[in-house]
This record gives C-alpha cells, structure tokens and sequence, in this order.
C-alpha cells in the first residue's frame, strides 16, 4: 500500500499510531469510494457558501472549485487513485485538493464537521440510488404488463391458502404483481423527500459559529 499523503485527520499528540489491527478495523476508504462524486459535490456547495460568509475571498472560492472540478474529471475518467491509504474518502478528497491547489484545500474544512459531511453525502448517495430503484421498477411494471397483454384471455388456476380456489386470467394473476410494485415505487417516491435533508451546518453537536447561509447551501 502507498504511504498516505497526509497524516490521518485525528491524534496529532500521539508520539506512535494505532495497533494495525485498529487501523484495519477503522479504515472505510475501500468501500466508502463511492461516494467520491458526493463528497465533491458537498465540498462545493460549501466553498460557495463560505464565500457568501465571507470566510473565503472569490479567489479562494474559485481556485477550490477548480481543485474540486478536476478532482471530480478524475472520477469520471478512472484515473483515481484509492490506494493511497487514506482512512476514508472524505481525507482522501482533502488531500488530493490539497495536491492541487495548495493550503487554501486547508479553509475548506472550517465551519463543517466529519459528522454532518459524511451524512451529507449519504443522503445524496441515497437519493441517487431511491432515484435509481424507481427506474428499474418502473421498466420491471412495464414488462409485466406487456406480458399480461400478450397472454390475455389464457385461464389459470388461482390460489389462497396455497390451494387452486378459482379459475382467473393468467393477465389478471400478473397484474397483482404490477400492483405490488407499484406499491413499492410508491415507498420510494416516500422516502425521496424524507432523505433530502440538508445536514451541513450542524456541525459536530450543535450547530457552527461560522453564519452560513443554510437555505443557500441546501440550494
């Protein structure tokens, strides 16, 4: 494995690391990766919003959105790098802009925690993935009722209690499935507005002394 680019995030007073075991066992990046595009796309929305504070001058701002754009074109042609021994995609993000565009990558961090940022990025994760469920039922809904169309008019024996109780149309049999999942495509149009819930600004506990426009950040 390759050094890591920049001490991990957390025990700067200690004079030696964790057992490796310990460091095994609190490591995500290997499954955490996927949420790289997420993670970027928080960081962005925060550069904006630490500019509208005034914490970042418009150079700043501009120059961390460049950082972030590239590191984003990375993704997207499969050049990057999760190899690096980074604990978690968020220190890997943090270092590779740093790589980028200097000390300034340092400011991006004031005013979030890790707690409200990984939460963040879940929660766009989720959305993208609910989005994603909709689609593949909505193309499962659509075969069964192509199919239920094609066979209509062909008699099949009908059950309850694990018994033949009455004749019905295989269409109609099909189309109790169509029904099922409707219903879950339905949960999932539920949970869409349950899940975009914007975390930034919480902070570690409470909240951030830094006066971020939420309402702007979650635009």
């Amino acid at each position: 494995m390759k050094k890591s680019r920049q001490p991990r995030m957390w025990g700067g007073r200690f004079k030696k690391g964790p057992a490796v075991l310990a460091e095994r066992y609190s490591r995500s990046l290997h499954f955490d990766s996927r949420l790289a595009p997420y993670d970027i796309e928080v960081s962005s929305a925060h550069a904006r919003a630490l500019r509208k504070a005034g914490i970042l001058s418009e150079k700043e701002m501009r120059l961390l959105l460049r950082g972030l754009k590239g590191l984003g074109k990375e993704l997207l042609d499969g050049r990057a790098d999760f190899s690096t021994g980074e604990e978690d995609i968020h220190t890997w993000v943090e270092n590779r802009l740093r790589e980028k565009v200097g000390e300034t990558a340092d400011k991006l961090h004031t005013g979030r925690s890790r707690n409200d940022q990984v939460v963040q990025d879940f929660r766009l994760f989720l959305r993208d993935q609910t989005i994603a469920a909709i689609e593949k039922l909505k193309g499962l809904k659509g075969s069964l009722l192509d199919l239920a169309e094609a066979c209509f008019g062909e008699v099949t024996a009908g059950h309850t209690h694990l018994q033949p109780a009455q004749p019905v149309l295989l269409s109609h049999h099909l189309l109790a499935y169509f029904e099922m999942f409707q219903r879950d495509s339905e949960r999932f149009r539920d949970l869409l507005p349950r899940i975009a819930v914007l975390t930034m600004g919480s902070g570690a506990l409470a909240g951030t002394t830094i006066p971020l426009d939420r309402p702007f950040l979650a635009r």
